[in-house]
C-alpha cells in the first residue's frame, strides 16, 4: 500500500475526512459540500501524524533543490511544519494569515534570511488562496519559495490554475481522487456514487 493510500486510509478512520453522498456539508462559504476535511485532528494521533512527516520528507526527498527553511500556514500547517523541520533538522519559521496587530507586527514568525531555499507546509489545498498567499509573505522578503506542500487537496480547477498563475509549485501527500478510490474499494461507496462525487468537484 502507498503512503499516499495509507495516509488517506488513516485520514477517513479518524473521520478528519468525511464523505457523504447525500445531506451535504456546508462550508464556511456556504457552499455545499460532499466532503468534509478537518486535518486538524491528526495532531492527536502520533502515529498518524509521523506518518504525513515522512510523506512530506519523502516529497522534498525527491525535490532537485532542497530547502534550507521550512515554513508553516497559520494555523493548521504549523505543527506539521515543526515535525518536519525537527525530522530534517531545519529552521523553521511560520506566516501569519495577517500581520500581528500588536508589537513589531510580524507577518513571518521566526528567522528567514534573503534568498534562503523555503517550503511551505499546509493542512489542506481547496481553492489555494491561503496558501499562496503565505507564499507571497515570504517572496515579499525576499525568500526563495520552493513549493507548497499539504497533507490533502480537493484537485479543484481553480487552485491549479491559481498557482500556475502566482508561478508557484505545489503537491500533496495524498488527494481527492486516492480517497474516492479507497471508498469503493472498501465498499462505503457505489462507482455510480463515485462518479456523482467527482462531477461534483469538477463542476466547482
Amino acid at each position: 500500500m502507498s503512503l499516499s493510500h495509507e495516509i488517506a486510509k488513516d485520514l477517513l478512520d479518524i473521520k478528519a475526512i468525511q464523505i457523504k453522498t447525500d445531506n451535504y456539508f456546508t462550508w464556511t462559504s456556504g457552499l455545499k459540500s460532499p466532503i468534509y476535511c478537518d486535518n486538524r485532528l491528526t495532531m492527536s494521533y502520533p502515529a498518524i501524524r509521523n506518518k504525513i512527516v515522512r510523506g512530506f520528507a519523502e516529497i522534498i526527498e525527491n525535490m532537485e533543490i532542497k530547502p534550507e527553511v521550512i515554513a508553516g500556514c497559520a494555523t493548521a500547517g504549523i505543527p506539521h511544519a515543526a515535525w518536519l523541520a525537527d525530522e530534517l533538522n531545519l529552521p523553521m519559521v511560520y506566516v501569519r494569515s495577517k500581520p500581528k496587530g500588536h508589537g513589531k507586527g510580524n507577518l513571518i514568525e521566526g528567522h528567514v534570511e534573503k534568498g534562503q531555499r523555503v517550503v511551505v507546509i499546509e493542512d489542506l489545498i481547496s481553492t489555494g488562496g491561503s496558501s499562496i498567499e503565505a507564499a507571497q509573505g515570504l517572496i515579499n522578503e525576499d525568500a526563495e519559495v520552493l513549493s507548497v506542500l499539504a497533507i490533502f487537496t480537493y484537485g479543484l480547477e481553480k487552485s491549479v490554475e491559481a498557482f500556475s498563475d502566482a508561478k508557484l509549485d505545489f503537491d500533496t501527500i495524498t488527494n481527492y481522487e486516492e480517497v474516492l478510490s479507497l471508498l469503493v474499494e472498501n465498499g462505503t461507496i457505489s462507482g455510480e456514487e463515485k462518479e456523482k462525487l467527482q462531477d461534483w468537484r469538477n463542476d466547482l
